[in-house]
C-alpha cells in the first residue's frame, strides 16, 4: 500500500478511536454541550420576540446560528486547542518520529473533531425541535441542504483551526483568538439578522465563513419566506458555496505549508521549553 494512503487509513482509524474517547469523557461532553445549551436557554427566554419585519420567533430564527457557532467553537477551536495541547505534551513529536506519522495524526484529529461537531449539533436540534416552532425539520430538502452546508462549512473552517493550532504555542495563547471569534459571532447574524447593521459591518461579516455557514443553515431549517429578512432578500446559495468554497481552498493551500513548518520545528528541546514556560505560569 502507498505510504501516504496507509497514513490516511491509520488516521481514519485513529479518528474513530478518538471520537469514541470524546463521547465517553464527561469533561469533553460538557465542553461540547455547555455553550449551545446556554444559547438555547437564552433564545427560549426570547421566544416571544420576533425577527424585525416578520412574525417569526427570534428564538427559532437563532437556532441555525447556534449550530453555526457550535461548528466554530467545537470544530475550529477544538482542533486548534487539540493541536496546541498535543504539542505541549510531545504527542506530535512522537507522531513525527513515525514515517508519515504527522499525516496520520492530523487526519485523525480532523476526523474526530468533525465527528464530535456533527454529534454536538443534535444536542441543539433535538431539544430545539420541541422548544421552538417554525423549524422545517420534516422536509427531505431541509436535511439535504443541512448536510451540504455543514460539510462545506467544516471543510472551510477546520483548516483554519489547524493553522491556528500550528501558529500558537499553547492553549492559553489561543484566548485572544476566542475573543476574536466571539466578536465575529456578534456581527455574523448568529442571533440577529445583519441587515440592520451599518453597511460596512455587513460587508465585514460577509468576508468570514461564519456568516455564510449560519445563512446556509437558516436556509435549511427555516421557512422560505424568512429569506426576506436576509441581505438581498434570498438565501443566496450560490454565494454561500462560493465563499465557503474559497475559504476551503485557501485553507487547504495554507494549512499544509504552516503545519509542515510547525512539524519541522518540533523537537525535544522545543517541547521542554514549552513545558518550562507552562510551569512558570501562575496557577
Amino acid at each position: 500500500m502507498n505510504p501516504g494512503a496507509a497514513a490516511l487509513r491509520a488516521g481514519l482509524h485513529r479518528g474513530r478511536i478518538e471520537f469514541r474517547q470524546h463521547m465517553s469523557d464527561s469533561q469533553d461532553i460538557w465542553g461540547a454541550v455547555f455553550p449551545p445549551a446556554v444559547s438555547l436557554v437564552v433564545m427560549y427566554i426570547l421566544r416571544d420576540s420576533t425577527v424585525p419585519g416578520t412574525d417569526a420567533s427570534l428564538g427559532s430564527h437563532s437556532v441555525p446560528g447556534i449550530l453555526a457557532m457550535n461548528v466554530v467553537l467545537t470544530g475550529l477551536m477544538g482542533l486548534a486547542i487539540a493541536l496546541t495541547t498535543d504539542r505541549e505534551d510531545s504527542t506530535l513529536l512522537r507522531a513525527k518520529a513515525v514515517p508519515n506519522g504527522v499525516l496520520g495524526y492530523l487526519t485523525g484529529k480532523v476526523v474526530s473533531r468533525a465527528a464530535v461537531t456533527v454529534a454536538s449539533l443534535f444536542v441543539v436540534l433535538i431539544p430545539a425541535s420541541f422548544l421552538f416552532g417554525g423549524l422545517e425539520l420534516g422536509r427531505v430538502m431541509s436535511w439535504v441542504t443541512l448536510t451540504w452546508v455543514l460539510a462545506l462549512g467544516l471543510i472551510a473552517t477546520l483548516p483554519i483551526g489547524a493553522i491556528l493550532g500550528a501558529l500558537f504555542n499553547g492553549a492559553q495563547s489561543l484566548s485572544v483568538t476566542t475573543l476574536v471569534l466571539m466578536g465575529l459571532v456578534a456581527i455574523s447574524g448568529v442571533f440577529h439578522p445583519v441587515d440592520g447593521f451599518p453597511g460596512w459591518l455587513q460587508l465585514l461579516a460577509q468576508v468570514f465563513p461564519l456568516y455564510w455557514l449560519a445563512l446556509g443553515l437558516r436556509s435549511a431549517l427555516l421557512p422560505g419566506e424568512l429569506a426576506a429578512a436576509e441581505i438581498g432578500g434570498s438565501w443566496r446559495h450560490a454565494e454561500t458555496v462560493g465563499v465557503l468554497g474559497l475559504w476551503a481552498v485557501l485553507g487547504f493551500l495554507v494549512a499544509p505549508v504552516v503545519l509542515s513548518r510547525m512539524a519541522r520545528r518540533e523537537s525535544g528541546s522545543s517541547v521542554a521549553a514549552r513545558r518550562a514556560k507552562a510551569a512558570r505560569r501562575p496557577m
